[in-house]
């Protein structure tokens, strides 16, 4: 029950945000709320006319009481002008690790991966425009160090093998405290433009647009990455539970009677900002006086929502619908049930069943690596049951959200951050829950999507900045 690994992966993406501007060898601490939770390097190297760029993160966690250890090693390989050329990604978490090598010719780009323990290869366009670490600093370097310049970029991410627009703007000049000492940098303000939500850093620069310092808010704490040598940034990591920040603490405890109707939910912003959520077939979502209005009912309302497109029901690199092994496992979860609606029930009985070892030990699994080994959390659960149902034709989504729990990780009555499914079933995006027992008006959706944890940001955003003011029961 948690969006933990969504908050890694972001960690992969913001940390090297600093490559528009690396030096030879750049070694920095990494902070979470003033906490050490590890370091970050990053390499340059010229060999026969090409630019090799090698950047690498570790990282430690605590989740409710188990360590969360990640790395994820990056490197390129660029012209001296700054024309990508390939690249390499491997990413590990607590023991799982995903491989992505890729190699352009002319304005294709040839992508190998490792998914589920096996390679696979596609072929695409390289997005126009888009750069690789070289290229990100070489246009750094050509923009003015004045307050007000602002650039956009476009920065293909190998992890995701997505390009993301990074928009800079410069600010004004700040004394700023180093592990070195203090000195004047310049602000940079940029914003890393993701669907559906945007995630925004500050960096501040020396006079040769070098990085000194990067923050980013994330789960009302700030995420801070600060320069220092090797021996400071390589220093003993802290504890820091990561969870602590995403549990939201119920004004009372909740009645089953109100769980299996309805419940109103009154949030409040932390911050001066504002807090969005969407409507669902079994959410309504009104803004009133600086404060969200959210009613869940347990029962799904017809006419509500877009319809599935061709995507919900196809397969991904998360969501193996078409796996042998997905299909074999869905055929038996199903039966003889008869229609989606008694398909996808029985679905959600047998992923509750099937995933035996549940715990918080996974990062992010795809559907078919749970098939294979399976063990995890709600974010296993999800993927799983998805995957399932679009082994059969139905259209689904992973929603991501809150979740009431009367007690979790040692404390009582709270909402934390959880995953379910939605299936296009009688007309309506109706939502299950094969993590606990089904869903209910417990339930509080920020996001649906395809499975894909780089498409969980709004909800990182949203965590840390909601105050639960009231619960009310719905008539």
């Amino acid at each position: 029950m948690t969006r933990i690994s969504a908050f890694l992966l972001l960690l992969l993406l913001v940390a090297p945000g600093a490559r528009a501007t690396m030096v030879q060898d750049q070694w920095f601490k990494v902070l979470l709320d003033g906490r050490k939770i590890g370091q970050f390097l990053s390499q340059r190297e010229i060999r026969d006319e090409r630019v090799f760029t090698s950047q690498h993160l570790d990282i430690e966690l605590d989740r409710a009481g188990t360590r969360v250890a990640m790395s994820s090693t990056e490197t390129s390989e660029e012209t001296i002008d700054g024309r990508p050329l390939a690249f390499t990604n491997v990413s590990q978490m607590t023991g799982n690790e995903a491989r992505v090598e890729g190699t352009l010719d002319g304005d294709r780009l040839r992508v190998r991966f490792r998914n589920a323990g096996e390679w696979q290869e596609r072929e695409s366009d390289w997005p126009v425009g888009a750069l690789l670490p070289e290229g990100l600093r070489l246009a750094a370097e050509r923009r003015p160090l004045l307050s007000g310049q602002q650039d956009r970029q476009l920065s293909f991410m190998p992890s995701s093998l997505a390009a993301v627009e990074i928009t800079s703007r410069v600010g004004a000049t700040e004394t700023v405290s180093l592990p070195g000492g203090r000195e004047r940098l310049h602000r940079v303000e940029q914003s890393f433009a993701f669907p559906g939500t945007a995630i925004r850093s500050t960096a501040w620069v020396d006079e040769h647009n070098r990085i000194r310092k990067l923050s980013t808010p994330m789960l009302g704490v700030e995420l801070v990455m600060l320069e220092c040598d090797k021996a400071c940034a390589t220093a003993a990591n802290q504890p820091s539970d990561v969870f602590e920040r995403t549990l939201i603490v119920s004004p009372r405890a909740l009645r089953r009677s109100e769980l299996q109707s309805g419940l109103r939910y009154t949030f409040k912003a932390r911050d001066r900002g504002v807090l969005k959520l969407d409507d669902t077939a079994e959410q309504t979502v009104v803004h009133k006086g600086g404060q969200l209005i959210v009613e869940v009912r347990r029962d799904a309302r017809p006419g509500v929502g877009l319809p599935p497109e061709p995507s919900d029901r196809a397969a991904n690199d998360w969501l193996q619908s078409d796996a042998p092994e997905v299909a074999n496992l869905a055929r038996e979860a199903a039966g003889d049930s008869v229609g989606d609606a008694a398909r996808m029930q029985r679905l959600e009985t047998f992923v509750r069943g099937y995933i035996t070892n549940k715990n918080l030990g996974v990062g992010y699994a795809s559907a078919l690596e749970v098939v294979r080994d399976p063990q995890g959390d709600c974010t296993e659960h999800a993927v799983l049951l998805a995957a399932l149902g679009r082994s059969l034709g139905i259209a689904t989504r992973v929603v991501d959200g809150l979740a009431y729990a009367p007690g979790f990780a040692g404390v009582d009555q709270v909402f934390v951050p959880h995953a379910w499914v939605q299936a296009w079933v009688d007309g309506r995006w109706q939502s299950y829950d094969a993590a606990l027992s089904g869903f209910d008006a417990g339930h509080i959706a920020f996001s649906a999507g395809d499975g894909d944890p780089w498409r969980f940001y709004h909800a990182l955003d949203l965590l840390g900045r909601m105050q639960l003011k009231k619960i009310e029961a719905l008539r």
